[in-house]
């Protein structure tokens, strides 16, 4: 590591630490939010915006905002599809999403939201504006609850903030770290969790966990449906085990032994 610090471009890390700011909540920022976000000099940001700018990563709106511009979404899409993981799970998530004909989605955990890998749509499906790259809140989202109920006490403690559960739009969105906390302990005995109008009204989903070779949940795969066509029941009965199968499918692809229980 110390090596490696000796080969770092501060410009270039100020560069990545700028684009880091944006996200679903913060889709485009002024320089001056930047300076409030990032800590940095008015005039450095300046210089960065300016540069990023030029090379076609940011793009300025006509009200004086900045938004990333489409070579950072083809950057992102490549390393995306790049992963080891979406490769693996592919075929499989595939399959579920003919065999349910259904939105199915695959997912990891980037600091306290869940990032999409994969999306697989349902054209009846109708939600937010959610695709590859798009992050929700965990502890909302069936996939988060799944990659949350896994993590040691002390890295739940450390992720989970106040603001982690600000922005539930569905009307059975969790407000508390408690209530988390119980769903937790039932998915860890189910082996699955549910999503019921939580992210969004009109919304349910049921998701799984992906294993690595040493066992360690390091995704999540769900469906997707729309609540007016699938109460709880109908979803548990139509969509568990072939969820379950798919997840095992691609835990054993990653390496995951056979015969361990998901």
């Amino acid at each position: 590591m110390a090596d490696r610090a000796k080969y770092r471009i501060e410009a270039l890390a100020k560069g990545l630490r700028v684009l880091s700011m944006f996200s679903d909540r913060r889709p485009a920022l002024r320089v001056s939010d930047l300076v409030e976000l990032t800590g940095m000099p008015m005039a450095s940001l300046f210089r960065i915006v300016a540069t990023l700018e030029s090379e076609g990563y940011l793009e300025q709106l006509p009200d004086g905002r900045y938004r990333p511009n489409a070579r950072v979404l083809t950057l992102g899409f490549a390393a995306l599809q790049g992963l080891d993981l979406v490769q693996t799970a592919t075929g499989p998530l595939r399959a579920l999403a003919e065999g349910t004909r259904e939105t199915v989605n695959l997912g990891v955990l980037s600091g306290d939201h869940v990032l999409y890998l994969v999306r697989l749509r349902n054209a009846e499906l109708v939600t937010a504006n959610i695709q590859v790259g798009s992050m929700l809140p965990a502890v909302y989202a069936s996939m988060g609850k799944v990659l949350l109920a896994y993590l040691e006490a002390e890295q739940l403690d450390a992720l989970l903030r106040p603001e982690s559960f600000a922005d539930g739009a569905g009307p059975h969105a969790v407000r508390s770290r408690t209530s988390l906390d119980e769903q937790l302990a039932l998915v860890r005995r189910r082996g699955y969790a549910l999503q019921d109008q939580e992210v969004a009204h009109g919304l349910r989903s049921i998701a799984a966990p992906v294993r690595d070779e040493g066992g360690r949940v390091i995704a999540s795969v769900n469906v997707a449906v729309q609540a007016v066509g699938y109460d709880v029941e109908r979803l548990l009965t139509e969509f568990k085990e072939p969820l379950l199968d798919t997840c095992r499918e691609i835990s054993l692809r990653l390496g995951h032994r056979v015969g361990a229980v998901l």
